[in-house]
C-alpha cells in the first residue's frame, strides 16, 4: 500500500452552502454545508439513501436546488447550474454504469466532445484517436483504440469513462462507488489512476462505503446521513468505527443471525439454471424458514437470476423446482400463483406508484382475492387490507390514503414488502432491500426479515452489501461472473474471510 501523503491546503474547487433538495415530502439534501479542495482525493460516505447521488446531480447541473442554496465553482458562485456549465467549468461524474457507448471504439468513446463537435460534417476519426491517445499517454495506460467498448473487462471500461472526462478537460471528477465491480488487485491499479490524477490538478470526490478503501485514498473523508452533512475529517484521524457511528446516529451492534443449516427437504430447488449471456449452472436449494444470502460484485448476474426466479426473464435451460413440482416460469403472474413474490432493487419504478395511495399500492398484487361479487374492490376493502399491513410492519402512516411519496424511504420500502406479503408468498426474493433506507430503518427492515422467516417464509437476500448478507443470512452463495462460485456459513469464516473471497 502507497503511503498518503497529505497535501498543503490548497484552494477550494467546490463550496455548496445551504444546499437543500426536497422531492414532494421526502428531504434529499437539507442546509448541506460542503467544500472540496482542489488538491485532494475527498471521500463521500453515505449510507444508502443519504443524498450522495442527489447532490451530484445538483453540482453536475441535472437537479436544480431549492431556493437559497448556493453552488461556487473555483470560487465563483454559479446560481444556475446545467448540465452543458457544469461540464463546460470541468466537472466530470462517473457513474457506476459508467455511462458509455458499448457499441463504439474506445477512441469514439473517449472523444466523444470531438465526435458530437460543432457542424455536421463526418467525424474526424484520426483526431479523434490522437485526442484518444494524448490522454491515455497522460495516464501512462495503453488500450487498443479500436477496441470496441463492449468487449472491455470492466477495470478497463472504467479507464476509458475517466479518459474520456479527461478529454473533456475535467477539474472535478466524481466517481460514484467505483470499486463496485472490481478484484482487489484491480482496486490497486485504480487508486494508482487517481493517485495520477491528483498529480495532474484533477480533483476526485470519490463516493464509496468501504471503509478500508477510503483510509487508503481519502485525504478528507465526508460523511451524509439522511441529507445532512455530518462532518468533514481528516482521514487519518477518523476510525472505521467512528464513521459507522456518525453514519448512523446511534450505536449499533451485529451480531450474526445464522442458524443452523437445514437437512430436511428443499421447498425451492434450482437445477442447471442458465440464461444466455446472464447466468449459466445455477444450483441452489432454500429451504422454509431460511435465509439465504447471494451476493457478489455488481454484474455478477445476480439480479438477473432472481427475474428469471420470478418469471420475467424466462430460463434458457434448467428447472425451478417448488416442493418438488416442476414450474413453468413464462411470467411473474406464473411465479405469483407458485407462490413466489419478488422486491425490486429498484423500488420506485417496479415496485412503487409514487402518485397513488398506500391503500392502492398494497391491494395492486391482490385485487383479485378481495373483489366482491361483481368483480369490483371497494374503498373499505383496501383501506382495511393496508391498515392491517400499516400496523403489522410497523410503518409511520397517517392515513392509509396518503400518496406514497410523501413517506420516507424506509417506510416506501415496507409499502412495496407489504404489497407482496398479502399475497401469502411460500418464497420471498428480496433484491437488496435496504436501498435508500437509512441505517436505523435498515434494522427495522432486517428484523422484520427475520420474524417472516421464522414464520416459515423461505427468504433469498440479494445484496451486494457483504455485511447485509453476513450478519442476516443462515448461508451465503458467493455469485461469480454468473455462477456460482462459493458458499459460506457465517460464523464458520470471519467477514474478512468472506470479504477477501469475493474481492479477490
Amino acid at each position: 500500500m502507497t503511503t498518503k501523503q497529505p497535501p498543503d491546503h490548497g484552494p477550494d474547487r467546490l463550496v455548496l452552502r445551504n444546499l437543500s433538495k426536497r422531492f414532494g415530502g421526502t428531504v434529499a439534501l437539507d442546509q448541506v454545508d460542503w467544500s472540496v479542495r482542489a488538491d485532494e482525493v475527498h471521500c463521500l460516505v453515505g449510507e444508502n439513501g443519504s443524498g450522495k447521488s442527489t447532490l451530484i446531480k445538483v453540482v453536475s447541473g441535472v437537479l436544480r436546488p431549492d431556493p437559497g442554496g448556493m453552488v461556487l465553482i473555483d470560487g465563483v458562485e454559479q446560481p444556475r447550474m446545467t448540465p452543458t456549465l457544469s461540464k463546460s467549468l470541468g466537472v466530470q461524474v462517473i457513474y457506476q454504469d459508467l455511462s458509455l457507448f458499448p457499441n463504439l471504439s474506445v477512441a469514439e468513446n473517449i472523444a466523444m466532445d470531438q465526435l458530437l463537435g460543432p457542424g455536421l460534417g463526418r467525424a474526424n476519426h484520426g483526431k479523434m484517436r490522437a485526442a484518444a491517445r494524448t490522454v491515455l499517454d497522460s495516464l501512462e495506460h495503453e488500450l487498443p483504440l479500436d477496441r470496441v467498448v463492449g468487449t472491455l473487462p470492466v477495470a478497463q471500461r472504467q479507464i476509458v469513462a475517466i479518459s474520456r472526462g479527461l478529454a473533456a478537460n475535467a477539474r472535478l471528477l466524481f466517481m460514484d462507488e467505483p470499486t463496485a465491480s472490481l478484484t482487489r488487485s484491480e482496486v490497486d491499479r485504480l487508486f494508482t489512476l487517481v493517485r495520477r490524477l491528483r498529480q495532474m490538478d484533477v480533483t476526485i470526490v470519490f463516493v464509496s462505503h468501504r471503509m478500508d478503501e477510503i483510509a487508503e485514498i481519502a485525504d478528507r473523508v465526508s460523511l451524509l446521513r439522511d441529507g445532512v452533512m455530518s462532518g468533514t475529517f481528516d482521514a487519518a484521524n477518523v476510525t472505521d468505527h467512528e464513521m459507522a457511528v456518525r453514519l448512523s446516529g446511534d450505536k449499533i451492534v451485529h451480531t450474526i443471525a445464522a442458524r443452523p443449516v437445514l437437512r430436511d427437504a428443499p421447498l425451492l430447488q434450482v437445477v442447471d439454471a442458465g440464461r444466455d449471456g446472464e447466468f449459466s449452472n445455477i444450483n441452489l436449494t432454500l429451504h422454509k424458514g431460511e435465509i439465504l444470502g447471494l451476493t457478489g460484485l455488481l454484474g455478477a448476474g445476480r439480479t438477473e437470476l432472481a427475474l428469471s426466479l420470478f418469471g420475467m426473464a424466462p430460463l434458457d435451460r434448467g428447472q425451478v423446482r417448488l416442493n418438488g413440482q416442476d414450474l413453468r416460469l413464462r411470467s411473474n403472474q406464473d411465479a405469483i400463483n407458485a407462490g413466489i413474490a419478488y422486491l425490486s432493487e429498484d423500488r420506485l419504478s417496479l415496485g412503487l406508484n409514487l402518485r397513488q395511495s398506500i391503500s392502492d399500492n398494497v391491494a395492486i398484487s391482490v385485487l383479485d382475492r378481495i373483489a366482491g361479487r361483481f368483480g369490483l374492490v371497494t374503498a373499505a376493502e383496501r383501506k382495511s387490507l393496508a391498515e392491517r399491513w400499516v400496523q403489522e410492519l410497523d410503518m409511520k402512516a397517517e392515513d392509509v390514503g396518503a400518496e406514497a411519496s410523501t413517506l420516507s424511504g424506509g417506510n416506501q420500502q415496507r409499502v412495496v414488502l407489504a404489497k407482496w406479503l398479502a399475497t401469502d408468498p411460500k418464497v420471498l426474493i428480496l433484491d437488496s432491500p435496504t436501498v435508500g433506507v437509512d441505517i436505523r430503518n435498515k434494522e427495522g427492515i432486517y428484523r422484520l426479515v427475520r420474524k417472516l422467516a421464522q414464520s416459515g417464509v423461505a427468504i433469498l437476500l440479494i445484496s451486494d452489501e457483504i455485511p447485509e448478507v453476513y450478519f442476516n443470512a443462515d448461508r451465503v452463495l458467493h455469485m461469480k461472473q454468473g455462477r456460482i462460485a462459493d458458499e459460506f456459513i457465517p460464523g464458520d469464516v470471519s467477514q474478512d474471510q468472506m470479504k477477501d473471497s469475493i474481492y479477490a
